[in-house]
């Protein structure tokens, strides 16, 4: 019963990097006070559940927020905690839960704690991040590479060693072996835990821990995968000892006890960004007793071709290997990946979205998704993500484009008055615009909504059990969701012609959404899909 399940199990996740959301200073940067005056939009329009927000903490903005200054306080850009208080009050009020990203493995080289940590030797602090005498011809201490491009160690002349940064060099990895960092950083989590916060995304969950030996990584001849495009130079090593230590998971139990302390009203909870592709270390992040990371949000989707028969493989995997009690996730958008529209086209993005919302686990949404937001081709001049001006093509910039609103100046997002977006927008912006989508029954925003609210109104979508049909036709999707008091078929064709289902799975059906957009109060034992059709069936 879905009544037994914790609500971050039922809940639908929804995506906001605040940068993008909505601008109330007409500076063309998003920032809190926008999210709060759209949240009566995601509680009554849309019906989610629970909103991450991306940084927002102080930060030289080097990596956009993923770079932090200081981790209990809001970077002015963004606002103020005084006016963080009062998204967390209007959440609440409405119903929803507040995620906030922590970043805990590397902050900003202009914290006060690396400002003393470079300054000497000697002092105090100096062992809280990852420092390490060059090799006898003064190279590096090992090969190990920065996912942002080139070497992960930077030279500081003053002192005369080299410090670790897994990504860009204003990024210094924090040494979690250090008692007093493990420390100050679960003092972090409590300080947004008092403030209210109902979990916690914890930004590349596995890095913290390395190898303490500091060994080279193999070189990788096959090449390799970690988020669905080739990050070039990162993927000729094998990644073995620069991340993804077994001394992780102790963190994450201390981390997941201090979430138990605050659960007592209501569980406080935990998603892990883990890109690993190997599914038993993957899924060992939920904790033997699942006592680690709630959840370990899956990616994998993302790299997967968009047919029937590899998406399904993936789906089978994931359910097999699943440890007993643990909850899946899905995801097929965020700001480090394509949209939903660039990656599998228009046809299929309703597609996509229905199948996303009907599986069984916590889905999570990016923002734009719901009204077809598609990525935007951003000219050189306009680039502002350091992957992208490191790496050519491997930017995140065309997926982080403003929302659009309306068809006003700047898509509703600024004020008419300001002079320039933070990011371009998309051309087609005047008609793809939630204003424009409302009162469209056919809109994509509608469909969304449907489909969103079919599943609040059918526990079976939100905890029922994941049963694939094997004998579906060539290029189709079959599965059942159900539970004692209802079964629901989930049919998706994701090939270019027609394709014949047959309802010899219980009974006549009543039909309950089509990514077409047309209805039907019922339909007989078989049933004619459409080109790139799914369909939601009760049966």
């Amino acid at each position: 019963m879905t009544n037994e399940l914790s609500w971050w199990k039922t809940a639908v996740f929804y995506q906001i990097y605040p940068r993008s959301f909505l601008d109330t200073t007409g500076n063309g940067i998003g920032d809190l006070e926008g999210i709060r005056k759209k949240i009566t939009y995601l509680e009554q329009i849309l019906g989610i559940d629970a909103i991450w927000i991306s940084p927002f903490y102080s930060s030289p903005m080097k990596d956009f927020g993923y770079d932090i200054s200081d981790y209990t306080d809001i970077d002015p850009l963004f606002g103020s905690l005084e006016e963080f208080d009062q998204i967390i009050i209007a959440a609440h009020q409405a119903g929803i839960k507040i995620i906030v990203d922590l970043v805990p493995n590397h902050s900003s080289d202009q914290h006060k704690w690396f400002l003393e940590s470079r300054s000497s030797r000697e002092n105090p602090k100096r062992d809280w991040y990852i420092w390490s005498d060059p090799k006898p011809d003064g190279s590096p201490p090992n090969n190990w590479l920065s996912v942002f491009g080139g070497l992960a160690w930077e030279w500081d002349e003053p002192t005369g060693q080299y410090y670790l940064h897994s990504f860009l060099k204003e990024q210094p990895d924090l040494n979690w072996r250090n008692p007093k960092v493990q420390e100050i950083m679960f003092d972090v989590v409590r300080f947004w835990l008092e403030r209210g916060v109902d979990g916690f995304r914890i930004d590349v969950a596995h890095y913290l821990m390395k190898d303490p030996e500091l060994r080279d990584n193999p070189l990788n001849p096959d090449g390799g995968k970690f988020i669905h495009k080739s990050l070039g130079e990162y993927d000729t090593q094998k990644h073995l000892y620069d991340k993804g230590h077994p001394d992780n998971h102790q963190v994450y139990r201390d981390f997941r006890l201090i979430l138990d302390e605050y659960s007592t009203d209501q569980p406080r909870m935990s998603m892990g960004e883990i890109h690993i592709f190997d599914l038993p270390e993957w899924t060992s992040y939920y904790g033997k007793d699942l006592d680690e990371i709630n959840l370990p949000i899956n990616f994998s989707l993302l790299g997967v071709d968009w047919e029937a028969d590899k998406i399904r493989d993936q789906v089978e995997s994931l359910e097999k290997n699943l440890p007993d009690g643990a909850w899946p996730n899905y995801v097929l958008g965020n700001h480090d990946d394509q949209r939903i529209i660039t990656r599998y086209g228009e046809d299929q993005a309703r597609t996509a979205a229905m199948l996303l919302l009907t599986l069984r686990g916590t889905p999570i949404l990016y923002y734009g998704d719901e009204i077809g937001m598609s990525d935007v081709e951003i000219p050189l001049e306009k680039l502002q993500d350091p992957a992208g001006l490191r790496q050519p093509g491997q930017g995140r910039d065309p997926n982080r484009t403003p929302m659009q609103w309306s068809a006003a100046p700047w898509a509703g997002f600024s004020a008419p008055e300001t002079k320039d977006l933070w990011l371009p927008l998309m051309d087609n912006y005047r008609e793809i615009n939630v204003e424009n989508q409302l009162d469209d029954p056919l809109s994509m925003l509608s469909f969304y909504r449907e489909l969103l609210s079919i599943r609040k109104t059918h526990q079976a979508l939100q905890s029922g059990d994941y049963q694939t049909i094997p004998d579906s036709p060539p290029g189709c999707y079959l599965y059942l969701r159900e539970n004692r008091q209802e079964r629901i078929l989930v049919a998706l064709n994701l090939k270019d012609d027609e394709s014949m289902i047959k309802l010899s799975y219980g009974r006549n059906g009543k039909f309950l959404l089509s990514t077409y957009g047309d209805q039907k109060d019922s339909i007989p034992e078989s049933y004619n899909l459409r080109p790139h059709e799914g369909v939601i069936i009760l049966l």
